[in-house]
């Protein structure tokens, strides 16, 4: 079969992405109409860059949700030489074998299809990045909030411990996890052990605090979070799940710590220093006057009125994740060697710039789509979070 021309190329990838444009558009058109009652979400349709970098977000978002059915071939296993180094658009010699009959972005130096890596390359990326965001969040906040609120000593203490984290060389990090005397040593998984207690704790503080007067209906929600989240703890940190569902594969676990590890101490700073500002407020005194008690005020006073500065920094680290992944897969320092992550696909194709540049633009202008969306959605919540 003769290769598909430039145009065919594009309007077979907008018809296989057809089921996240359909999701787009309800997105859109559910969320504009119901604009005025979905708070700050629903302003950002009142910002045109903002409603350019969601639909960036949420373009990658729905693809990594859809991508078995938009990807062509499967990113690993389906291995043609015959197509190595392929042209995009080139017809594949048996198309009978498998699903789809050309390579749309055309083959790697494996011979398996461009197109289909980018895409699934989005579920690697977004299946870590804002969830070792928002752990980073949760351990910042939770140390963040006493530092600011109580001051003194402790402030100090926890002070210089993020400092010195902050100080610590990222990519030296990366290097020292993965080196083989240190995983053998279990510091890693130590390092887990500690990280990934700060969400349980962040909810059992936060629901603790608030139905406080109510105990059995807290006693029913904290004891939930215990033991779901003591579950995929032990699953997540230890690989110890009793029920062999929830597991993180060693070098997917290292990235992941390490992420949370780097983060947790600027998001700790940006808490602090809010709270230093804003427990000066009156609404902040009225609490204390009522009573209430200090992670009540922190955590229910404090926190939702710093929830606009801190969204916008939530998806900027996010970028700035998504940017980190990419350039530890680049490094080799990634998921997986045989993974479809786009740093890792960009690392595989540096090589073949001159002449087969096809295997790894596609995912750098993946990589770098998703975290200009991410920067716009920021801007625009900047931008609509001051009108509050």
């Amino acid at each position: 079969m003769e290769p598909l021309s430039t145009a065919q190329i594009i309007w077979s990838m907008f018809i296989q992405f057809m089921p996240v444009w359909v999701a787009l558009i309800i997105t859109f058109a559910v969320s504009i109409t119901f604009k005025r009652k979905l708070g700050l979400y629903g302003k950002l349709f009142d910002s045109p860059v903002g409603m350019v970098g969601l639909f960036l977000v949420l373009f990658w978002v729905f693809t990594a949700f859809l991508a078995d059915m938009i990807a062509t071939f499967h990113p690993i296993e389906d291995v043609i030489s015959s197509m190595r180094r392929k042209a995009p658009g080139t017809a594949i010699p048996n198309p009978d074998d498998f699903g789809y009959s050309y390579f749309l972005l055309g083959g790697d130096i494996l011979g398996r299809d461009v197109f289909s890596r980018m895409v699934m390359g989005s579920r690697e990326v977004l299946k870590i990045a804002p969830a070792a965001t928002l752990f980073a969040f949760m351990a910042g906040i939770i140390l963040g909030l006493p530092a600011g609120y109580f001051a003194g000593k402790l402030d100090t203490i926890l002070s210089f411990i993020a400092n010195l984290v902050l100080s610590f060389p990222v990519i030296l990090l990366f290097f020292l996890l993965v080196t083989p005397e240190i995983v053998n040593s279990g510091i890693p998984r130590y390092m887990a052990g500690l990280l990934f207690l700060f969400p349980i704790i962040f909810l059992v503080i936060l629901l603790n605090s608030r139905y406080y007067t109510q105990p059995p209906l807290r006693n029913m929600l904290v004891g939930t979070v215990v033991v779901l989240g003591g579950w995929v703890y032990l699953g997540l940190a230890w690989d110890a799940d009793p029920l062999g569902m929830i597991t993180m594969q060693g070098n997917q676990l290292i990235v992941f710590i390490s992420v949370v590890f780097v983060n947790s101490p600027t998001v700790f700073r940006i808490v602090r220093g809010m709270v230093l500002d804003i427990q000066t407020r009156d609404y902040v005194a009225a609490a204390q006057t009522r009573g209430e008690g200090p992670w009540y005020i922190m955590l229910w006073e404090i926190l939702p009125n710093a929830r606009g500065p801190l969204l916008v920094d939530f998806c900027l680290r996010i970028g700035y994740t998504t940017i980190l992944l990419g350039t530890l897969g680049f490094f080799g320092l990634g998921v997986s060697p045989e993974s479809s992550d786009w740093g890792s696909t960009i690392n595989a194709g540096k090589g073949q710039i001159s002449f087969a540049a096809h295997i790894a633009v596609p995912p750098a202008i993946a990589l770098m789509t998703l975290v200009l969306g991410l920067n716009l959605l920021a801007d625009g919540l900047r931008e609509e979070s001051l009108k509050d």
